[in-house]
């Protein structure tokens, strides 16, 4: 997606149309309902939720190309984790209780990310390029921050004792969501200035000598993140509503909100990663995959933690036992994969073929 053309029209119109929709269902005061104004509402709803996440991207995509790496890979991640927050939050405070809906989004994004999204990648630029290479040391940072940061968060409330099931107490989850936020602090310390280079791959360095888009550019599109960002914040609730009726009416399990809204968040950022796995650039899509892992379980565990504790809401975070094997295989298979520096087909597929279990026991437990 080149940034230095005109400007496409969806990337102004569906920020527009957002808030436009938000001001005319709150000035009308109409809420979702089951009918046929309701699914007409909805599916308007979802076409310009999905536009609006799409242009929020597309303009922190713009706003990156400008500032370099591995800071616009950052400026991508902090932004979807803007949007995972508000939907989560607005759909765990909706009228149906949803206490898992936080441990099934974060679980469902380590999957689509570490497996669906990488995985692709890979093969797609195994298929075009025979193998391509990697940064192994930031590789292993990424790796060694998702795997602490996923078993603490996902793992470790199964076998605590202060509160029963798979929960933290209000002690253990304010101790964790310290933890979780100091390392992500310190990551992108080491992300962004300690360890600049380990992110950073030639094609990154070739891509920042390039033309630079004008000032002008950059404030329009800087106006335009901050208004996607916030049209996809008021939108969250109508969405949660018609997520809840979805679910309700196929007979859906619970994981499937969580699923839904995961693919919803990261749809804009995985078209960016396969894009530029097809420049020859996995690092850059490394960068982005891994970095929304790191980020949903840094930015998003402690945020929800706080308004559920605001709001004495039930948080339940621990996998099962079956979900903590397909994590297990996750990160046993992560490491393989990213350990030689080089990747071809077979890593991609193996990853696809993980992603696929995971979405079938989603249906199918």
């Amino acid at each position: 997606m080149s940034v230095h053309g005109p400007m496409s029209l969806s990337a102004w119109i569906f920020p527009s149309l957002g808030m436009a929709l938000f001001g005319i269902s709150l000035a009308a005061g109409y809420s979702f309902a089951p009918s046929a104004v309701g699914w007409l509402f909805a599916a308007v709803l979802l076409v310009v939720l999905f536009g609006t996440v799409f242009a929020a991207v597309h303009h922190a995509e713009m706003i990156a190309e400008r500032i370099g790496e591995p800071f616009g890979t950052l400026l991508l991640t902090l932004s979807v984790t803007v949007i995972e927050v508000a939907l989560i939050a607005t759909i765990m405070l909706g009228d149906t209780p949803a206490p898992t809906l936080a441990r099934d989004t974060v679980f469902a994004v380590v999957m689509i990310v570490c497996n669906g999204l990488v995985g692709l990648c890979i093969f797609i630029g195994g298929l075009r390029y025979r193998e391509q290479d990697i940064q192994i040391t930031g590789a292993n940072v990424y790796l060694s921050m998702l795997f602490v940061l996923a078993t603490i968060t996902l793992a470790l409330p199964n076998v605590t004792l202060t509160a029963p099931g798979p929960v933290y107490s209000n002690a253990q989850l304010a101790v964790v969501s310290t933890v979780t936020l100091l390392l992500y602090a310190v990551f992108l310390y080491t992300q962004t200035i300690r360890h600049r280079d380990y992110f950073v791959s030639d094609a990154n360095e070739a891509a920042e000598r390039g033309e630079v888009m004008s000032d002008r550019m950059l404030a329009i599109s800087i106006a335009l993140l901050l208004l996607s960002l916030l049209a996809v914040v008021l939108l969250a609730k109508k969405f949660s509503a018609v997520v809840d009726e979805v679910t309700d009416r196929v007979g859906a399990p619970a994981a499937f909100a969580g699923l839904l809204v995961a693919i919803l968040i990261l749809l804009p950022e995985g078209i960016a990663a396969i894009s530029a796995a097809r420049k020859n650039d996995l690092q850059k899509s490394v960068n982005l995959a891994l970095g929304s892992s790191i980020a949903t379980i840094g930015l998003t565990v402690p945020a929800v933690a706080i308004a559920a504790y605001a709001l004495d809401k039930e948080l339940v975070l621990g996998l099962s036992s079956q979900h903590m094997l397909i994590l297990l295989l996750t990160f046993v298979l992560s490491m393989l994969t990213f350990g030689t520096g080089r990747t071809n087909i077979l890593f991609g597929l193996v990853h696809m073929v993980v992603f696929a279990l995971f979405v079938f026991m989603v249906f199918v437990p």
